[in-house]
C-alpha cells in the first residue's frame, strides 16, 4: 500500500506484507534512490514514490494498493501503464494552485488515471465532474463502472447493501464514523468485483468492512495526553478532511452529536478555503480556537483561521496551539462537550503525535 501523506511518521505511506515499512528498510531505499538520482532535480514526491517502487519490487504481492498525490495526470503514481483497475473518488474542490480553478479542470486531471480497456470504477460525482471523467473515459476506451448507473450502495437498517445487475450483498456497515464511508464501502467492493485473476469472498469483505481503521477520520481518541487535558466525560475527535466536499460529510455526521456542544480545534493550509470548510459545519458548532499548524510553512495563522469562523458565525479565539485550546475550550465551558481536531491532515497529525497516539 502506498499513501499519502503520512500523519506522524513517514514509514505509514508504505506498507509491506501487512506491515509499515522499518526504519532500516526505508533508509535503505531512500539512499538508494538518492544515488541513483545523483544529485539531479527530483521532488520530494517523486523520490519516495520511487522508494516505494522499489520496495513493492523487492516484496511480491498480489496487489498493490496505489494512491495517487494530488490529481493524477502529472502525478508520480500515474506511470502504471497497466493497472488492474482504477479508482476514482467524488471530485471536489482542492489543490487548485496545481490542478485548476474549477471542478471541470480538477475533474480532467483526476481523469487522466484512466487507461484503455481497464475498469475505471467511480463515485458519486456531480454532474459535471462526471461529464468530463466520461469524456475522457470514451476517448481513451475505458470500461467505466460508475456509482448509480452499474453499482448501487446504500444503508438498510444495520446492513450495508451493494448491487449490480449480476449480483447483491448485504453486509456489515463498515467501522468508519459517518454516511460516507456507506459510499467509499461501495467504491472498494467495486474495485474487488473488477479485479481480474484475483477473489475476494463475502465473507472476507464483510470481515475488512467491519475491522477497517484509517485514523485521522472522524476518529475518537480514548486515551492519552491530550484526551487527559479534558475534563473527565468529554470526548475528543480527530478529522483530516480538509475540502469543502469533506466538511458537507462531516457536518453529516456531527448533526448526531446535537446531545452536547462541539468545538473545534481548527488550522488550514493557505491553499485551502476555510470560510467555505467552515460554512458547512457552522450551524453544528458551538465555538472554535484556531491555531496555526506547527512546522507548516504554508499554514494559515490562527488569526487568519479565526477571522474566517467569525465570517461563518462562528465564536472564535486563537489558540498557540493544540493542548492550549483544549485547556481554553475546558477552563470556559461548563457543559461536558465534544471537541474537535479538524481542518488538515497535517493538523490530525500533529494531534497524534501529542497524545502519543502513533499509528500502525
Amino acid at each position: 500500500v502506498y499513501t499519502s501523506p503520512h500523519l506522524v511518521r513517514f514509514n505509514e505511506r508504505i506498507r509491506l506484507a501487512g506491515s509499515l515499512i522499518e526504519e532500516n528498510a526505508l533508509a535503505y531505499l531512500l539512499q538508494a534512490c538518492e544515488n541513483l538520482n545523483a544529485g539531479n532535480p527530483i521532488t520530494y514526491f517523486e523520490i519516495t514514490t520511487a522508494a516505494a517502487f522499489k520496495a513493492f519490487a523487492d516484496i511480491p504481492a498480489d496487489i498493490v494498493l496505489l494512491e495517487c498525490g494530488l490529481g493524477g495526470r502529472f502525478d508520480a503514481t500515474n506511470v502504471i501503464e497497466f493497472p488492474a483497475v482504477t479508482a476514482i473518488t467524488p471530485v471536489s474542490m482542492d489543490h487548485m494552485q496545481f490542478l485548476g480553478d474549477t471542478l471541470t479542470k480538477i475533474a480532467g486531471e483526476k481523469a487522466a488515471i484512466q487507461k484503455p480497456g481497464i475498469p475505471s470504477v467511480i463515485s458519486s460525482q456531480t454532474p459535471a465532474a462526471m461529464e468530463v471523467i466520461e469524456r475522457i473515459a470514451v476517448e481513451r476506451g475505458t470500461q467505466l463502472y460508475r456509482a448509480g448507473l452499474e453499482w448501487f450502495t446504500w444503508r438498510d437498517e444495520d446492513m450495508l447493501v451493494y448491487k449490480t445487475a449480476e449480483i447483491e450483498r448485504r453486509l456489515s456497515m463498515p467501522g468508519l464514523t459517518g454516511l460516507h464511508q456507506i459510499d467509499n464501502a461501495g467504491l472498494a467492493i467495486a474495485c474487488i468485483d473488477k479485479l481480474k485473476d484475483f477473489t475476494v469472498d463475502g465473507t472476507r469483505i464483510a470481515a475488512g468492512l467491519r475491522q477497517v481503521d484509517w485514523p485521522g477520520r472522524i476518529q475518537l481518541l480514548k486515551e492519552g495526553y491530550l484526551v487527559n487535558l479534558l475534563p473527565k466525560g468529554w470526548e475528543l475527535w480527530l478529522d483530516g478532511g480538509h475540502n469543502d466536499a469533506a466538511a458537507k460529510a462531516l457536518a453529516t455526521a456531527v448533526e448526531a452529536w446535537s446531545d452536547r456542544p462541539l468545538h473545534l480545534v481548527f488550522g488550514m493550509l493557505e491553499s485551502k478555503s476555510p470560510r467555505d470548510f467552515l460554512y458547512a459545519l457552522a450551524r453544528h458548532v458551538t465555538g472554535l480556537q484556531g491555531v496555526a499548524i506547527p512546522g507548516e510553512v504554508a499554514s494559515l495563522t490562527a488569526v487568519e483561521v479565526c477571522h474566517s469562523g467569525r465570517l461563518v458565525g462562528i465564536p472564535s479565539e486563537s489558540a498557540l496551539g493544540i493542548a492550549e485550546a483544549l485547556r481554553q475550550i475546558a477552563m470556559t465551558e461548563k457543559t461536558a462537550s465534544r471537541v474537535l481536531v479538524c481542518g488538515s491532515l497535517y493538523l490530525v497529525g500533529q494531534a497524534l503525535a501529542e497524545n502519543g497516539t502513533i499509528p500502525n
